[in-house]
């Protein structure tokens, strides 16, 4: 075996400097309390080892969308926030209006108008035990990158799901966005190996739940939009905001109804559309569900007057909290 260097704190610094994957383009901005600041060098983007977020995934975080410089649903995100940290006993250390400064100033430094955001707080540095105690405290990152487009084949032609065969986490843990996605990451993984666009897992009674990062909602052959029960999934705050849009389908007659439901992978084959949920997705058609098509094939009504709601909506409520580039 060739003999491995050992790195003086330069050596070390160097090598970061010259570190440059292609994965690191997209890297904007990085406020980082440990650091006491923010860096836009995505070599520089680090989090220490013994932070428990690390190696226990004993963490929060939040994932949001700024447009044009300005913040969509940055309130409901920091409700959200709240309370996963109220549920994992994790004190938060910045007040909420020093968080949104946070993010507000890691923005300016990306100095891009259209960005995805990302806010972790840890339970902080201390010993590789599991001893929560063992930190020195909570600490926050805010992490700034380009905001993806979703892959235009998939909003025009709609995109392929399957059942997941992942367990899914147990029901408290199921309701916190906490930094441990094991579970999340082995299911976009079988997505990949299955040749489909997402999955889907199902509860230890075979009831449907979510994607690893999505929601799901059906139109059923009565016309009533059913959502998963949010006691086994995470709350999205899109698709929150989708069912009180589609109010207004409701309204104009389109929707029976809005609820939440009970739902079976029996459910999938009778549903006149299927669609998911997400932050960069917002209302994404399902054609093809187990290899079977969905109606008739092809993106569904709803889903296209729920994502024109949505677009609509990000439009005429951005937070205003950001100048705009």
């Amino acid at each position: 075996m060739t003999s491995i260097p050992r790195l003086s704190f330069d050596d070390a610094v160097k090598r970061l400097r010259e570190c440059r994957p292609d994965h690191h383009g997209p890297y904007l901005a990085m406020y980082s309390s440990w650091f006491g600041g923010i860096v836009t060098e995505p070599s520089l983007m680090l989090v220490p080892i013994d932070d428990h977020m690390v190696h226990r995934g004993d963490g929060i975080f939040e994932a949001f969308k700024a447009l044009d410089g300005r913040i969509y649903l940055l309130e409901a995100h920091l409700d959200r926030l709240e309370r996963s940290a109220k549920l994992i006993e994790l004190s938060l250390p910045l007040t909420r209006t020093e968080l949104k400064e946070a993010v507000i100033q890691t923005i300016g430094a990306a100095n891009t108008p259209d960005t995805l955001i990302r806010l972790y707080v840890s339970r902080g540095p201390g010993d590789f035990s599991p001893q929560p105690y063992a930190c020195i405290g909570p600490q926050v990152y805010v992490v700034v990158t380009r905001l993806s487009r979703l892959e235009p084949r998939l909003r025009e032609h709609g995109c392929s799901m399957a059942l997941s065969r992942v367990p899914i986490k147990p029901d408290f843990f199921s309701t916190v966005k906490s930094c441990n996605y094991l579970p999340n990451a082995m299911m976009k993984k079988e997505a990949v190996d299955m040749g489909v666009d997402y999955t889907i897992g199902l509860d230890e009674r075979g009831r449907m739940a979510e994607g690893p990062t999505e929601n799901l909602g059906l139109v059923t052959s009565d016309r009533e939009l059913l959502i998963p029960g949010f006691s086994r999934i995470l709350k999205g705050t899109t698709l929150v905001r989708a069912m009180e849009l589609a109010g207004q389908l409701v309204a104009e007659g389109v929707l029976a109804g809005v609820r939440e439901a009970d739902l079976f992978p029996a459910d999938l084959e009778k549903a006149r559309e299927i669609m998911l949920f997400g932050t960069t997705i917002d209302a994404l058609p399902v054609v093809r569900c187990q290899g079977r098509a969905v109606g008739e094939g092809i993106p569904g009504p709803v889903c296209r007057r729920l994502w024109e709601l949505l677009h609509t909506d990000q439009l005429e409520n951005l937070e205003v909290l950001t100048p705009v580039l």
